[in-house]
């Protein structure tokens, strides 16, 4: 997982849509590692003892590890893995990541009428900005995507990722209420885990057996469970992860094919392009190719 936080401008423009994204970024925090890190912006700092107030909406997703979070409208609460915190504009806030677990956050920074209007109308509430809505990869992507067109500041991207922070809204309260009414399926969450574990290591060299390890599970039952559920094989959803995410990187035409490859842990250039064609039907150069032209005639 890599460590990334954007701080974005915002135009009047940007303003009179109803919903601006002010930041976003993802972290893993270590074991005993202080929080927030060091290189933390002074404008968005805090620390436990003193906490912060803010002039925003945040959604920060909890995907490992375990802490603790308060507020002026809520009493100290348990954080787990598989948790959304709320965090309100003028609302006093701390929270921190327990130091024998650390934790892994994604959380993206907002405001506008539309945001306002849900606290308004009670779909998010200062009293209980801790929501449970477990593992989820969807959410996890979605965040991810957020984080990687924040990167590029490309024109117009401000109502891409806001409406993308409203897809997310939504996904959060559709999974409170899927999580009120349903029971737990361990092997559901089990596979769901595996997911975002996955998307998180997407550029790491992955053995499944050690994936299937860490999920406290044999690799046998983890492989034959995993297309059960998904119709593929671990190995093959990971592959599929590897070509979206190279898919994003190919949009930079000063990046070599080559160096795409390096970045995804691919054995070589050749395999990739190989690869590529085979999932896509095209080649890396000629998807690029296509991509560009598509981009000057919009």
């Amino acid at each position: 997982m890599e460590n990334y936080q954007k701080y974005l401008p915002v135009s009047p423009d940007d303003l009179s849509w109803g919903l601006s994204v002010l930041n976003a970024g993802a972290n893993s925090i270590k074991k005993d590692e202080p929080y927030p890190s060091k290189n933390h912006p002074l404008h968005h700092y805090f620390n436990w003892n003193n906490g912060r107030v803010l002039d925003e909406y945040q959604l920060i997703y909890i995907s490992k590890g375990s802490g603790h979070f308060e507020s002026a409208s809520c009493k100290k609460i348990k954080v787990s893995e598989g948790t959304i915190i709320l965090l309100f504009p003028g609302e006093w806030h701390r929270f921190k990541p327990d130091p024998d677990t650390g934790w892994d956050e994604f959380w993206v920074g907002c405001k506008g009428t539309i945001i306002k209007n849900m606290e308004i109308r009670k779909f998010i509430n200062r009293f209980t900005p801790v929501l449970q809505v477990g593992m989820s990869e969807r959410i996890i992507s979605l965040f991810s995507e957020i984080i990687e067109k924040a990167k590029t500041e490309k024109m117009g991207y401000q109502f891409y990722i806001s409406g993308m922070v409203l897809h997310l809204l939504g996904l959060i309260q559709y999974k409170v209420k899927q999580l009120d009414q349903k029971p737990s399926d361990h092997t559901e969450n089990i596979i769901t885990k595996s997911q975002v574990m996955l998307r998180k290591i997407v550029n790491q060299n992955v053995r499944m057996e050690n994936v299937a390890e860490e999920l406290n599970v044999s690799y046998a039952w983890f492989r034959k469970a995993f297309k059960n559920y998904t119709g593929i094989s671990p190995k093959q959803y990971l592959l599929q992860l590897r070509i979206e995410q190279a898919k994003i990187m190919l949009s930079d035409n000063s990046k070599p094919v080559k160096e795409i490859a390096f970045e995804l842990n691919f054995e070589s250039a050749s395999f990739f392009s190989k690869q590529f064609k085979q999932k896509t039907g095209k080649t890396p150069a000629m998807y690029r190719i296509i991509r560009t032209k598509e981009g000057l005639t919009r």
